[in-house]
């Protein structure tokens, strides 16, 4: 079959399309307002190999690890199609616990094994896709509500599920739901949204096989290495823009939360023709806190940075990759081994490793590369008993927006998500009726941007009152160092957190959990972007 550019771009559009009706429908009937409001979920397509094909305009640190999920469900079960499997081990392709993927693997009617059939008298179709989706739940057992809190080994951060099928034969599989319900603080919800993944990846099936339908499964299956292979064209082509060139980057992480040491990461870039090699050799060991990152962390922030220097028409598939190595030792924090806790590493790390990334392209283009962003996805945890329902348990998880980096020629954007995490704020109306709290203040941080040619985005000051007795967990970074500037611009403001008690405020650390009182005040100040480029001389100082 012969390729025809025009027929690429309508299965480059269908494949999308399939990815994002899935997340719709995710985020509608899911219960839980992280994921229905926040939309901290993904959805994306693979071939029958676990390449992907295309992903939903969904959250970048579930996407680029969701093929490693998808390949550990392929490896360890034996999936039918209409079965679907669900995990969330970091060590088995997961990103952190309360991240839980769903794996299915979709046939239709005219995809048969007919060897399989006289072999076995046994028919079954054979996987020509398979659909994924990743959800963050806001609780999944572990020592603290929220799942997020302070731990140094995974067993105390919740219930790890290694790949089992929770869907087969049309309905969910009973014993695998209420092992999952019985070990979560709010089992009502969970279970909501548990229903929510399981319908969006029937959504993906029924899509595809309409597809396979209307197009025939050879002209599909010719149009899925096409789009592979150009994927992994364009990266080629931007790659050889970049000059042949060994470039080094480092940053720091505040701590892990257990002893006060920064924490380095450190990259080197080595650009030869049309290939990269990434190698993160000389990164910190794995720590005793929760922000170690396993290895589909980092390949993750790879897999953005480089995918964020292309044009944004070039299909996200596994080809954009093949170009690309990816060198992380065993026993570090972009690749620790387990026990090691992990549940920072996902969120926090991940966007150190995107900065470190970034610092070292600005040495090698210096024209496309922003300033820091915050850097930190400041995650802010709260769990209890709710008096408004008959202390009925209560858990919620959010992430809290800041400054995004000043560009060559634009300012950064003031409080929004940025490079790993893509999801929303809570509504403080959706916030105010779902748990006993209120919100006293949600607004700009003023001047937290980095001064520069151009100015770096301010960050968010978020105040909540706690209306009852509160578990409170805070998972924070870029409160000891700052998020760059790039080109003679300034750093952005370090981050900020802190209780307040009978109006007696307590500046509070980074990465910690502690109990506290009916009406005592949460605020957490988040960082500024880095500035851009030396500050324009005002008119005065051109006199002088």
């Amino acid at each position: 079959m012969s390729f025809d550019p025009t027929r690429l771009e309508i299965f480059k559009n269908l494949f999308h399309s399939v990815a994002e009706e899935m997340g719709a429908a995710l985020r509608r009937v899911a219960f839980s307002p992280n994921i229905k409001e926040r939309r901290d979920y993904s959805c994306a397509v693979f071939n029958a190999a676990g390449d992907v094909l295309a992903m939903g305009d969904h959250m970048p640190v579930h996407l680029g690890s969701m093929p490693m999920s998808v390949r550990a469900a392929m490896k360890a079960l034996q999936l039918d199609v209409g079965d679907i499997a669900v995990l969330n081990d970091p060590y088995e392709g997961g990103t952190h616990l309360p991240d839980l993927t769903m794996v299915m693997p979709v046939g239709n009617s005219e995809i048969r094994s007919q060897k399989s059939e006289r072999k076995t008298g046994n028919p079954k179709s054979k996987a020509m896709f398979y659909v994924a989706n990743r959800a963050h739940h806001a609780d999944i057992g572990g020592g603290q509500a929220g799942s997020m809190g302070l731990a140094r080994e995974i067993f105390q951060e919740g219930l790890r599920i290694p790949p089992v099928k929770i869907f087969r034969k049309g309905s969910v599989v009973p014993d695998v739901m209420s092992l999952i319900l019985r070990n979560v603080r709010t089992p009502r919800e969970r279970e909501g949204d548990l229903t929510a993944q399981i319908a969006a990846c029937r959504i993906g099936e029924r899509r595809l096989a309409e597809m396979v339908g209307k197009y025939g499964r050879r002209e599909v299956e010719t149009y899925e290495r096409h789009l592979l292979e150009y994927s992994a064209r364009m990266m080629r082509a931007m790659l050889t823009k970049i000059p042949n060139g060994t470039y080094r980057g480092e940053d720091f992480l505040d701590s892990d939360g257990i002893h006060p040491q920064r924490l380095r990461i450190a990259v080197t870039i080595r650009k030869r023709g049309a290939n990269a090699e990434v190698d993160f050799t000389g990164c910190a060991s794995q720590c005793a806190g929760s922000i170690n990152a396993v290895e589909a962390i980092t390949w993750s922030a790879v897999f953005y940075v480089f995918r964020c220097l292309l044009d944004e028409q070039v299909p996200a598939t596994s080809g954009l990759m093949r170009p690309i190595r990816v060198i992380a030792p065993e026993g570090t924090i972009v690749n620790a081994r387990p026990p090691a806790a992990v549940a920072g590493g996902n969120v926090e790390t991940s966007q150190r490793i995107v900065d470190t990334l970034f610092h070292a392209l600005a040495r090698a283009v210096p024209e496309r590369i922003p300033a820091a962003s915050q850097g930190t996805m400041n995650n802010l945890t709260f769990g209890g008993a709710d008096p408004r329902h008959g202390g009925e348990p209560f858990a919620y998880y959010e992430t809290i927006a800041g400054g995004m980096g000043a560009r060559p020629g634009l300012d950064g954007l003031n409080g929004i998500h940025t490079h790993m995490t893509n999801s929303l704020n809570s509504p403080v109306e959706v916030l105010e009726h779902a748990y006993p709290l209120r919100v006293r203040k949600y607004s700009l941080r003023r001047g937290s941007g980095g001064k520069g040619r151009w100015r770096g985005g301010d960050g968010i000051v978020r105040e909540i009152e706690l209306l009852t007795d509160t578990q409170v967990g805070l998972l924070c970074d870029r409160r000891e160092t700052a998020p760059y500037g790039l080109a003679g611009g300034a750093s952005g403001a370090k981050g900020k957190n802190e209780l307040v008690v009978k109006r007696k405020s307590i500046r509070v650390a980074a990465k910690c959990s502690f109990y506290a009182p009916a009406g005592a005040l949460v605020r957490v100040e988040t960082p500024g972007g880095g500035g851009w480029g030396p500050p324009r001389r005002t008119q005065s100082s051109r006199k002088t």
